[in-house]
């Protein structure tokens, strides 16, 4: 029952169920930073650990008053920590001890702030408990004076504000621990601006704050004892969190985002920098009108929803510059029903390595390769390198067979699956890596949202069409045999569910994508279009089978894809098992094949049979096999959906007449380019003449 609850817990931090979302600090927060009257030009603009000691190494005064106001603050939670530990209550007052950690750390200033907020998706260094209260921590803190804000942004812009703002709001609309926000009207062009102002002293207490504790950790990584790596943990953490604090950056952030979702995403919106009046610590943007997603009553919540989950995915497993504050207040619905996306201080670069990772596993999902996925795991850095892998095999196998039990990867529960797989951090090496908690995040935010207006809203649905697409689309090797592996799976065996599977969610992509209006899959469509108008003329001298009621072949998109540029790798393969389908039938089959696709006559390839000497001529009646029989299903079940809906099928019942069949399969095939109908014909030529004399001389 306790481990119960501890999953619990744990599920709820990483999903954010306890993200605060206020304007304002409560009125007893005291934030205390480091006010000097010396100089900082000194100090780092990036991360350096080397020149931040320099720095404070020369000050010692002031850090020792640093670490007197700590202690003063946490001295006595650190004696009651003590006391836990001493009389064996560390459990009991877990609870009280995490509320009292986050009230703590508020109080510290920015870097404390900020630092907690970044170990609240680390489950692998905090206690659930811990983590989840951390999550809490109020980033809204009391606003600075007005007169300072409005003489940093002369110091910084070179002007008064009055010259560059018509109107500025009086007082701050938010506060946070780095800066805080005014609304403004600019006045050379009268566009309504948000300007966020950074706190003063804001970079003098976050580098002293990091030279105690970077300190602190070289003092404790002489314990071995201790697991943790303090030291590594501020470096990799500190790096990041400069960035946030340089509004350039986050000016220039926001414009990358936007210019990577303009093309298939233009339901996502970004507010506009402005660059001219944007500095490391001045930022100017567009002001951005609406209402809180998470607060809309409006009908499009849903699929606005639907927008940020393709607009995550496509930032996780496309472009890899992930937004890294996936938070509720970030989430605006616009009064013209767009979804726009706030605040890129803070973002995460996802390596190939990680983006394709993801895609190879889901794929190794798909066909429960279960020994394939561990080693996936060790790559994606949920498996720490050098773990044997044998114990962890059996319980990842029944995880994902559970997760699978609902009908396949599609219908997987992600919440469930991402639960099971934070539970086996109890008990194996096996850690959720912090990109991931991002992700785990992102779409529990989401998917809160999406489950109040509907109870059946099932996130791994709506993320397959977009997954789908990457497959199909990209042209990276690895996700090439991704596709591949998806298709043929560990047996290399053609299979037609899963083609017609990925086919028809790429469909859905495509749908929603044109609804859309990007401007990116809409000039795709476009091109197809052509290529659909274009089917009907390039063979005109197909023999014309009776025409049935239901047996009209309609263009859909999937077969519209296949036939383009973009379709010519996964037409490829697919070309193969049309041709094993048409090497499956008979003589007399395969002859009037060869009539149909414009060879004529066949007698004379026939005729050329004596060449090779004392052949069987019963080699050219190849009975059908068990195997012949499963390449010609897969390919009517092909043709019949790519046809949408064809009467193949009830055809082949019934000894479908040959020329019926080839009809349908020729929208299918690459044959519809005259350029590559030489090819259609070598392959088939090449596969019964090779049968040929296989059959004939072995």
């Amino acid at each position: 029952m306790e481990e119960n609850e501890q999953l619990a817990t744990l599920m709820r931090g990483l999903r954010g169920q306890n993200l605060r979302d206020v304007q304002f600090a409560d009125d007893s927060v005291q934030l205390r930073l480091v006010e000097v009257d010396e100089s900082s030009e000194f100090l780092p603009l990036v991360y350096d650990p080397a020149s931040i000691s320099a720095y404070w190494g020369k000050r010692p005064r002031a850090v020792a008053t640093r670490i007197v106001q700590l202690l003063s603050v946490a001295g006595g939670f650190l004696s009651r920590i003590a006391l836990d530990i001493i009389n064996k209550k560390v459990k009991e007052n877990e609870v009280a001890r995490a509320i009292e950690l986050r009230e703590i750390v508020t109080s510290l200033g920015p870097a404390y702030i900020k630092l907690g907020q970044a170990l609240s998706i680390r489950p692998d260094i905090l206690s659930p408990v811990a983590m989840t209260e951390l999550q809490k921590l109020c980033d809204k803190v009391p606003s600075f004076p007005d007169d300072v804000a409005m003489a940093l942004i002369k110091e910084e812009l070179g002007q008064p504000w009055q010259e560059i703002y018509s109107e500025l709001s009086s007082s701050p609309i938010a506060a946070a621990s780095l800066g805080q926000v005014y609304k403004g009207r600019l006045k050379e062009n009268g566009d309504l601006v948000a300007v966020k102002v950074q706190r003063p002293f804001v970079l003098e207490t976050v580098t002293i704050d990091l030279f105690i504790i970077r300190n602190l950790g070289l003092v404790l990584r002489k314990f071995p004892q201790i697991s943790i790596d303090v030291v590594g943990l501020v470096d990799e953490w500190a790096a990041r969190f400069f960035e946030e604090l340089d509004y350039v950056n986050e000016g220039e952030n926001g414009t990358l985002f936007a210019e990577m979702m303009r093309k298939d995403l233009p339901q996502v919106v970004v507010p506009n920098t402005y660059h001219k009046y944007t500095s490391r610590k001045v930022l100017t943007t567009g002001w951005i009108e609406g209402e809180k997603l998470s607060q809309s009553t409006e009908s499009d919540v849903g699929e606005l929803v639907n927008v940020g989950v393709i607009c995550y995915l496509k930032q996780l497993l496309d472009t890899g510059f992930f937004h890294a504050d996936p938070h509720p207040g970030n989430l605006i619905r616009t009064p013209d029903g767009k979804l726009a996306i706030l605040d890129f201080g803070l973002v995460t670069r996802l390596t190939d390595d990680q983006k394709y990772g993801m895609i190879e596993a889901i794929a190794h999902l798909i066909h429960r390769d279960y020994e394939a996925i561990v080693k996936d795991f060790v790559k994606l850095d949920f498996i720490p390198e050098g773990v044997n892998l044998e114990p962890i095999l059996p319980v990842l196998a029944k995880v994902f067979d559970q997760a699978l039990e609902g009908g396949g990867a599609k219908n997987i529960n992600f919440q469930e699956l991402a639960s099971d797989l934070a539970q086996i951090t109890f008990d194996y090496p096996f850690r959720i890596p912090p990109y991931f908690a991002l992700i785990i995040r992102a779409i529990g935010v989401l998917e809160g949202i999406a489950l109040v207006g509907n109870p059946d809203f099932a996130i791994v649905d709506e993320a397959y069409p977009y997954i789908a697409q990457r497959l199909l689309t990209d042209e990276s090797p690895r996700l090439r045999s991704a596709l591949r592996y998806t298709i043929y799976g560990k047996s290399g065996v053609f299979d037609a569910e899963r083609f017609i599977d990925v086919m028809q969610a790429f469909e859905n992509f495509i749908t929603a994508a044109k609804s859309g209006g990007g401007e990116g899959m809409n000039g795709d469509m476009a091109e197809l279009g052509i290529i659909k108008s274009q089917t009907s003329s390039v063979i005109p001298w197909l023999p014309q089978a009776p025409s049935q009621p239901g047996q009209q072949v309609q263009t859909r998109a999937a077969l519209a894809f296949l036939l383009s540029d973009q379709g010519n790798f996964f037409r490829e393969f697919l070309l193969d098992e049309i041709v094993k389908g048409i090497d499956a039938v008979t003589r007399e089959q395969l002859v009037q094949v060869m009539v149909i696709l414009g060879v004529g006559n066949a007698a004379p390839v026939f005729s050329m049979v004596p060449s090779f000497g004392p052949i069987k001529l019963a080699a050219l009646l190849p009975t059908i096999t068990e195997e012949d029989r499963v390449i010609l299903n897969n390919v009517q079940k092909v043709v019949e959906f790519l046809t949408a809906g064809s009467s193949i099928s009830r055809a082949s019942n019934q000894g479908a007449d040959v020329t019926q069949i080839v009809q349908e399969l020729l929208p299918v095939l690459p044959g519809i380019s005259a350029k590559v109908l030489p090819e259609v014909l070598s392959r088939l030529t090449s596969r019964v003449v090779a049968r040929l004399i296989r059959d004939s001389f072995m």
